[in-house]
């Protein structure tokens, strides 16, 4: 893997989990937290993909690695839910 497929890698990531912070309506953090959250959201999503037998959608392909957006912004925002419901509010 190149230095130029990783940077896209987290590009991509950094986009997923930030729509999966505006679909779930609690945002915290900035580019880097976004990036941690698409990555988190991808295993999240992925393991639930697997769990239900659900099909691969919207992957995207850089070298050797393959990325699931469409699970990643879904176990992002299903994350971020979880995490919004057990911070207290301010």
């Amino acid at each position: 893997m190149s230095i130029i497929e990783f940077v896209f890698l987290l590009v991509i990531a950094g986009i997923c989990g930030s729509i999966g912070q505006a679909i779930s309506g609690f945002s915290r953090g900035g580019c880097l937290l976004s990036i941690v959250i698409g990555f988190i959201g991808a295993l999240i999503g992925m393991g639930l993909a697997d769990f239900f037998n659900l099909p691969d959608f919207l992957n995207i392909r850089t070298g050797n690695i393959t990325f699931p957006v469409l699970w990643s912004i879904i176990g992002a925002s299903l994350f971020v839910a979880i995490v919004g419901l057990m911070t207290r509010r301010r």
